[in-house]
């Protein structure tokens, strides 16, 4: 996916950067719902675009239904301006 293809509303890049400092968990599901702080994200429809646009992943895998730690995905990272922590360690 191009970074350059997808546009993102204010509060699409709020749920990522959210997600971009560990505050989120993802359910592992076809139709993943998205947690903040431990609440159940507002707009469940941001979320599972995020989810199914690979810009938002889950950071490990668990059964289905179960909430695990959310990522960003490298595009979601490009997207925001982020560098990746890998490549951060490998410039060092």
């Amino acid at each position: 996916m191009s970074s350059e293809s997808v546009q993102l509303n204010d509060r699409e890049r709020a749920t990522l950067r959210a997600v971009g400092v560990g505050r989120a968990e993802i359910t592992c599901s076809a139709e993943p719902d998205l947690f903040i702080d431990g609440l159940a994200c507002c707009d469940q429809g941001t979320a599972r675009r995020l989810a199914h646009l690979r810009l938002v992943v889950p950071r490990r895998s668990g059964r289905t239904g179960e909430r695990v730690p959310a990522a960003l995905s490298d595009a979601a990272r490009a997207m925001l301006g982020l560098v990746s922590e890998a490549r951060d360690d490998a410039a060092a």
